[in-house]
């Protein structure tokens, strides 16, 4: 079965107050996105990865590949003004059935486990989403006060977020490029099933000066 990684990468830096895309980062001498990548690869080296970033983006993210990736066949494509857009985007570049995973491109730590675990999933059931239990209590805001809720019916969602191909174009198509948070939404919303997996606190998204660290 033909597998694919959507890689995620519209970070435009605002919160990490930096003029360089987080996902250019470099952490241990290598761009952040080059590190997610390689996980994918390191899981299959015959998987296929697709790059969508903001037009902008793609001279520098050429620059890159050729840097790090030379004789590896990656494709990009540029991805619109939502993350639903974006990944839709992405979608349009794969011709034929199989699974792919969705993964942001500042989640450099994904496990290899977390990623097997999400295809695994995705081939048996049609979906398989990286979540994380809550350690926090949590209170819900509602109008002027806050009310406390039983953290373990909730989760956090993390990527790779991995289907069956058909049916995630399915729900695209049914769905549109609105503004869902997550593939998992839109794959929900167009009425299929959301089957979780175990993710990891180390696979953490690098927004702020402080994730960087």
């Amino acid at each position: 079965m033909d597998k694919y990684a959507i890689i995620v990468a519209g970070g435009v830096g605002t919160r990490m107050k930096s003029e360089v895309p987080k996902q250019f980062l470099q952490v241990d001498g290598e761009p952040i996105i080059v590190k997610s990548i390689r996980k994918f690869l390191k899981y299959d080296n015959g998987i296929s990865v697709i790059v969508v970033l903001p037009e902008a983006h793609l001279k520098q993210w050429e620059a890159i590949k050729f840097q790090y990736f030379p004789d590896t066949d990656i494709m990009a494509t540029t991805g619109g003004l939502t993350r639903s857009a974006s990944v839709l985007s992405g979608l349009t570049m794969i011709v034929g059935d199989g699974l792919v995973a969705i993964h942001d491109a500042v989640r450099p730590f994904v496990s290899a486990k977390t990623i097997s675990d999400s295809f695994d999933s995705a081939k048996k059931d049609g979906s398989g989403v990286a979540v994380v239990e809550l350690k926090d209590s949590i209170r819900e805001l509602e109008e002027n006060t806050s009310i406390a809720r039983d953290r373990s019916n909730y989760v956090l969602v993390q990527t790779p977020q991995t289907f069956n191909i058909k049916a995630l174009k399915d729900a695209y198509e049914k769905a549109g490029a609105g503004l869902f948070t997550d593939d998992a939404s839109v794959y929900e919303a167009a009425g299929y099933k959301v089957s979780l997996v175990e993710g990891s606190y180390d696979n953490i998204k690098i927004t702020t000066p402080e994730d960087l660290k």
